[in-house]
């Protein structure tokens, strides 16, 4: 078992990366304002799955081997990047709109919301970096079997992420409409985002093994 200090600090940690924007974000917010809080919650379990997923590959050791290959690795981390800069453009782009702004996109069915939950999440090689770079640094094998701990921080880990992004999600409108009164911070947000996203994708360009 995962002592009740270091599941407490885990737990913190996790919780600033989910109010970090990033893909899953992004998708969650657009999707929840276009078709309704109800898609924003199916496209949530869409990512709620692929979450799953990396953490059972990263608990039984299999997403390691992309970073045990270099070219593996060099790949994964050139097409996380030019993802983030396409997410960038997206934002600033001559007239783009922000990620609160209300916009018309056919609805959906339940089916292709859940795949593009799930493909969002699971393309995203941050997600797979990160169980591998912080989760490891609150497993010991003095406090029992590091499989266990690692389940157990990853179920943790995956409560935040879905209980905070839910959050997002439901409120997605209600943001929408106070940035719908204030254009000047819709611009703002939109300029923010784009940095944000093109500082992600350098970062992740200039990471090393």
């Amino acid at each position: 078992m995962v002592p009740l200090g270091s599941l407490l600090l885990f737990a913190g940690t996790v919780l600033l990366m989910v109010l970090t924007p990033g893909p899953n974000m992004l998708y969650l917010v657009s999707r929840s304002i276009s078709q309704g809080a109800r898609a924003g919650v199916v496209s949530l379990v869409g990512v709620a799955t692929a979450l799953v997923v990396h953490m059972l590959l990263a608990s039984i050791g299999v997403t390691a081997l992309l970073l045990a290959v270099p070219v593996a690795f060099t790949a994964l981390k050139a097409a996380g990047a030019l993802y983030l800069l396409y997410l960038a453009w997206q934002a600033v782009k001559p007239g783009a709109r922000a990620p609160f702004e209300p916009r018309a996109l056919n609805p959906d069915p339940p089916a292709r919301l859940f795949r593009m939950g799930f493909l969002t999440c699971a393309l995203n090689p941050k997600v797979a970096l990160i169980y591998l770079s912080i989760l490891p640094q609150f497993v010991s094998p003095a406090h029992g079997s590091v499989f266990t701990q690692s389940l157990e921080l990853g179920t943790v880990q995956i409560g935040i992420s879905v209980g905070g992004n839910l959050l997002i999600a439901l409120s997605a409108a209600g943001i929408a409409g106070w940035f719908a009164q204030r254009p000047a911070w819709t611009t703002a947000q939109r300029w923010f985002m784009g940095s944000v996203l093109s500082g992600l994708a350098l970062r992740m360009a200039l990471e090393r093994r």
